[in-house]
């Protein structure tokens, strides 16, 4: 089947099925022809979604009257861990973001310093992949201004979220939250690392201090307690090799939308 045959909803179907049948029969899932059609169809998706957004055109934007009344919480809403109860209790104070990996200069940045530097605000709409939606306003540091900061290497290839919840209850690396996505949406304008939601600092239910807003991509990708970010070359030595939590268990890679 061409890809010239598919309206952009055919192919975001195609691909939300395989998403669905990895999610709904962990056995049925591990099936090599199953595994071969959901592959294919995310890499559909994946090329079609980068054929027609060449320009890096921006994401809908709304109008303040738009925004939610309540912007729901789901997955972690409270990460647990010493650590994280300790940068709650002073406000953050002590918290930093650490950039490293494939980069000329790492570094740690305190909360205040990423409120001091140039801010992107974007009303836009996130789309969970349980099936609800919510608008609201986002403010954050631009990823690419961070990037540019650090001085990403040539071979980088993937910027990875290190995120301070464990959903897998186990305290080590593989229960951790991460997430994973391209250079082509790292230095879209619209993403950002968001400090505010609403014009208030980012409630912890909403991923305090720090979150990743990617705003082409469904909610899973928007890494919430952010307290890495990592340029690599391969997301194959990371968890079990599938770029993001939820993705070594069965989702999709990309979530475009």
């Amino acid at each position: 089947m061409a890809a010239a045959d598919l309206s952009r909803r055919g192919l975001i179907t195609a691909s939300t099925a395989g998403g669905l049948l990895l999610a709904g029969c962990d056995r049925l899932s591990k099936a090599p022809s199953v595994q071969r059609f959901t592959g294919s169809a995310e890499g559909l998706t994946y090329s079609a979604q980068r054929a027609l957004l060449t320009g890096q055109p921006l994401a809908r934007e709304f109008d303040a009257r738009h925004i939610s009344r309540v912007f729901k919480s789901n997955g972690t809403r409270h990460p647990t861990g010493a650590a994280y109860a300790a940068h709650l209790a002073n406000g953050f104070a002590d918290w930093r973001l650490v950039i490293d990996g494939l980069v000329a200069q790492p570094m740690q940045l305190s909360l205040a310093q990423l409120r001091a530097m140039p801010a992107r605000s974007q009303i836009t709409r996130h789309d969970c992949v349980e099936g609800w939606s919510a608008i609201g306003r986002w403010t954050g540091a631009p990823l690419w201004s961070l990037l540019k900061l650090a001085g990403l290497a040539a071979a980088a290839r993937y910027i990875v979220f290190h995120c301070a919840d464990d959903l897998g209850g186990t305290g080590d690396a593989r229960g951790l939250y991460y997430e994973s996505i391209d250079l082509f949406d790292a230095f879209h304008p619209q993403t950002i690392m968001a400090y505010a939601l609403n014009d208030a600092p980012l409630p912890v239910g909403n991923g305090a201090p720090l979150r990743l807003r990617v705003e082409r991509q469904l909610g899973y990708k928007h890494a919430k307690y952010v307290m890495r970010i990592e340029a690599v070359a391969s997301l194959k030595p990371l968890g079990r090799g599938m770029g993001g939590f939820w993705e070594d268990r069965g989702y999709e890679w990309y979530a475009g939308i």
